[in-house]
Order: C-alpha cells, then sequence, then structure tokens
C-alpha cells in the first residue's frame, strides 16, 4: 500500500465532565482497507467513532479525508463526507417501512414537493438486491422483521449513502451463520471497490478472518496498528489488556455430585425429543448454529417455553415446570442471551438490580433490613469483583462485562441448584471474559450444576465437561472433552447435520 491515506485522526482528545477518555490519538487508513478495531469495553475504540461519525465534538486534534483537513459537526456532515456508522444497536424507526428506513432524511420527492414512495421504494429494491435480500419488500413495516434482517436493512442503509468509510460496531451479534457468511462476502466486495471498513469486534476469529489490519486502544490510548498477519491471538489479547491473562480458561477439574436433573424426551414447538442428565459440579456445554434450538431448549427447562411432551426430573423427582416462577422455586435460574432486554433493568441501581430475586430476605412489609441488604450486596460485588462508581450506580452505565457479572449476581443470590447461560460472554471483551469464566468455574465448585450454551466453540470446548451438540432443534451429539480428543471440526459437522448423512470419524 502506498501512504495515501483516506482517512487520517491526528492528535484526538476527549473529555467527558472533566475525565479524559482519549489521549492524543492517532488512527489513519487507506482506501479498500479493512480495518479491525480492538480493545477492551470502555477503551475509548466507540468514543473515537462517534468523533469520526459526527456524533461527538472532539476537545482537539484533526479530522482529515483525503489528506484534506475537514470539520465534521453532525452525522449529516459525516455521510456528505462519505463516512457511515452501523451501530450495535438497532436503530431503525420500527413502524416505518424498510424502503422509508433506508432513505429517511434523505427522500426523494416528485415535482409538486410530495415524497416520491415509488422511487423509494425502487431504488431500495435496487439496493436490496445488491446485498442478496432480493425477497425482502421495501414496503414491509421494520417491526415485522427479525433481529438479523433488521440488522441487514442497517447495512443497505449505510450503503445507500455511497459510503467510502464504513463503521461496524459489533455488526454479527444478531446475525445467523449463513448471514455473517453473507456479510463477510459484501465486506470483501465492498474492500475491493475501495471502500475502506473500519470493524470492531470481540470475536478474535471474526477480526482474523475479515480484517487486513489491526488497531488497538487501551485506557484512551493508541496502542499498536499492524497486520493481521503479524500478531497473534495471544498478543492481541495482552496488548488490549495491558499484561498477559494467565490461565484464560481457568484448569476446572470436575467433581461430579448427584444428578440433579434428568430431561426425557423433551419436545417443545421448538425442539424434539432431548433427553440428557446434569450432575451436581458440571459445566454441561450446549452448543450449535443459531436457530438450532439452544435458547429455546434453556426456555423449556425455565419454563418460558411450553413443553408438548416428555419429562423433567430434579433430585430423582418427576416435576412440572409451566412458568419461571415454578423453575425458581425448583431451584432453577437461568442468565438469558440478552441481559439487556431481559436480564436488567437498565435504568435502576446496581443494589436493585443485583437484589431483585431476594428481597423477601431483606424487606417484610415496609421495613427495609438495610444490614441484611448491604451483607448482600458486598458479598457478590467482591466474589464477582464488579467495577463501579457505587451501588446507587445505574447498571446502564456499566460495561457490557460488569452488567454480565450483575445479572450472574441476581441469580446467584437466589441460591440456585441449577444455572443456565445462555451465551454468557456476548458482547463482552476479553478480560471480562476470563473473569467470567473464572466466575463459571468457582460457581461449579460449590456444587451448582451449570448449562453453559454458546455459539463460541473455543468457549464451549475448554469450559465444559460434556457437550451436547444441537441441530435443527434436535441433541444430536454428545462429545467429553476429558476423554477424547474434539476438535471444532467435528463439532461443527454434527451442528451442520452431517449426523444425518453418515458417522463423522474425523
Amino acid at each position: 500500500m502506498n501512504e495515501d491515506y483516506i482517512l487520517q485522526m491526528k492528535g484526538i482528545n476527549k473529555s467527558f465532565g472533566g475525565v479524559q477518555v482519549l489521549y492524543d490519538l492517532d488512527f489513519s487508513m487507506h482506501a479498500g482497507e479493512v480495518r479491525a478495531l480492538a480493545g477492551e469495553n470502555g477503551a475509548g475504540k466507540s468514543t473515537l467513532m462517534k468523533i469520526l461519525g459526527g456524533i461527538y465534538d472532539c476537545d482537539s486534534g484533526e479530522v482529515l479525508i483525503d489528506g484534506e483537513k475537514t470539520s465534521i459537526g453532525s452525522v449529516e456532515d459525516a455521510q456528505k463526507r462519505g463516512v457511515s456508522i452501523i451501530h450495535q444497536e438497532i436503530v431503525l424507526v420500527q413502524d416505518m417501512t424498510v424502503g422509508e428506513n433506508i432513505f429517511l432524511g434523505r427522500e426523494f420527492k416528485t415535482r409538486m414537493g410530495f415524497i416520491d414512495y415509488q422511487k423509494i421504494y425502487r431504488e431500495a429494491a435496487e439496493i436490496l438486491g445488491r446485498i442478496g435480500l432480493e425477497s425482502l419488500r421495501p414496503d414491509t413495516i421494520v417491526r415485522e422483521l427479525s433481529i438479523s434482517q433488521q440488522q441487514m436493512v442497517e447495512i443497505a442503509k449505510a450503503l445507500s449513502t455511497n459510503s467510502r468509510i464504513l463503521v461496524m460496531d459489533e455488526p454479527t451479534s444478531s446475525l445467523t451463520d449463513r448471514e455473517v457468511e453473507f456479510l463477510f462476502e459484501q465486506i470483501k466486495t465492498l474492500s475491493r471497490k475501495g471502500v475502506s471498513i473500519i470493524y470492531i469486534s470481540h470475536k478474535m476469529e471474526e477480526i482474523n478472518q475479515i480484517a487486513d489490519s489491526i488497531t488497538i486502544m487501551r485506557d484512551g490510548h493508541h496502542i499498536l496498528t499492524t497486520s493481521i498477519r503479524d500478531i497473534s491471538y495471544e498478543q492481541i489479547i495482552q496488548n488490549m489488556v495491558g499484561h498477559k491473562i494467565e490461565d484464560y480458561y481457568p484448569d476446572y477439574k470436575v467433581r461430579l455430585g448427584k444428578e440433579i436433573l434428568r430431561v426425557e424426551h423433551l419436545t417443545t414447538e421448538k425442539v424434539e425429543d432431548i433427553s440428557f442428565s446434569l450432575a451436581e459440579g458440571e459445566i454441561l456445554g450446549i452448543t450449535g448454529l443459531m436457530g438450532a434450538g439452544r435458547t429455546e431448549l434453556a426456555k423449556a427447562v425455565f419454563g418460558l417455553d411450553e413443553i408438548l411432551s416428555g419429562s423433567l426430573y430434579i433430585d430423582g423427582k418427576k416435576c412440572t415446570i409451566k412458568s419461571p416462577g415454578e423453575a425458581i422455586r425448583k431451584k432453577i435460574a437461568l442468565v438469558p442471551e440478552d441481559r439487556k432486554e431481559n436480564g436488567l433493568f437498565l435504568e435502576n441501581s446496581i443494589s436493585f438490580n443485583m437484589t431483585v430475586t431476594v428481597m423477601d430476605e431483606f424487606i417484610k412489609g415496609i421495613s427495609v433490613d438495610a444490614k441484611k441488604e448491604k451483607q448482600i450486596l458486598e458479598e457478590y460485588i467482591s466474589q464477582l469483583e464488579i467495577k463501579m462508581a457505587g451501588t446507587e450506580q445505574l447498571a446502564v452505565e456499566l460495561s457490557g462485562g460488569n452488567q454480565q457479572k450483575i445479572v450472574i449476581s441476581k441469580w446467584l443470590a437466589s441460591n440456585p441448584k441449577i444455572l443456565i447461560l445462555d451465551e454468557p460472554t456476548r458482547g463482552v471483551d476479553v478480560g471480562a471474559k476470563s473473569d467470567i469464566y473464572h466466575l463459571i468455574c468457582k460457581i461449579a465448585e460449590t456444587g451448582v450444576a451449570i448449562i453453559l450454551i454458546s455459539s463460541e466453540l473455543p468457549e464451549v470446548m475448554n469450559m465444559s465437561s460434556r457437550i451436547g451438540v444441537m441441530c435443527e432443534g434436535k441433541l444430536v451429539r454428545f462429545f467429553e472433552p476429558d476423554k477424547e480428543e474434539v476438535t471444532q471440526e467435528q463439532i461443527m459437522h454434527y451442528a451442520t447435520g452431517g449426523y444425518e448423512h453418515e458417522t463423522y470419524n474425523g
């Protein structure tokens, strides 16, 4: 590559309320380059990109596009200069159509000054077709789409502005494996056309697959920029956290107790004929492609989805669980996949979130036992090493890793016998991931039986005493890493339906 940069950000400084979050930061990239932007939550990645996207002003520094200094004071300014951001959170207007969302604020008008819906839908159809979404009607109301379809509409919207610099913030968090594959093809196509892509992700396997280079930030500072070929996974993590993480995955020695849960031939509308057992102290990994039925299995055990046939046994006794309330009384806890939507009261305090499942222990009528409440909070804040300003801080203000720890602590306070963790490290940085892995093992050591649902194969393979693979609503194969060599290729063979045709022979 030559030294002609499409983008240069020089000496960027930014503070909020007297707290500096970016320190004299430089960031440059070439046309057609795919640059991974990595760092722990709070490293300053999003702040830097929001300055580029016109959402924030920098306190000092300059932005150059095609070598010319430019002022980006708004999102519209950024788009005029060819910069678009696809945010992690869906920001579409739910009650408007796909076409209206794609051209929101840039609507085509007729000669009479009215909105030209025919042209909007015609142009939207052309853009959707360009990214392989020919089957998606431009006049469909966004609310009727799945989350993954909405994410693809976000991408179509960004492409409609003829972006030359495209920022993708965790773009695959809501996509199926097939959609991820398709997205990567689109990224390669855009790159070949000279579009520069800044790709923010916590998923190292994605970064290795899609990026040409990587910039690592830590605590608001630029740490390094290098070719993705010249840095190892371990070096990326070390530079992100500032030190080498010893024992990233804990060496957990399983000490199985008695069987605590047995599921026999469980069938719901989403899963079919599921059978497995779970012992005290065991970490049972459940994996498979998105849509395989992993979350639906958890919902059935927790009483969220109706069980049409089959049986559950807890401590050897057959039981019926028709609601989460019954599951909680049976000492089952579920940390859901979407912590922000289903796991936290974001606008409430940390103390409220951590004690909401056990308030009856310290609230009697109108009397509050503050000493008991403080005891519960201190126990789990210490045990989980939660980083916060204080217990009255709002949950929404915490990093993803600390939010996840709050959700886990909420359920640990209920003293569960069975803990179901659905994608417990999704959207969590590498340092916090390691903390959560060690926490999971500590919980298992106390005799709690854990079901760990994850789409990250290294996570499942390193954390589980047994691995169950799901495909199309069925539990098709178990692996035991302690007793046999297990590879990602073997797991994917069964996850993609290979069990229907042959027995995997390595």
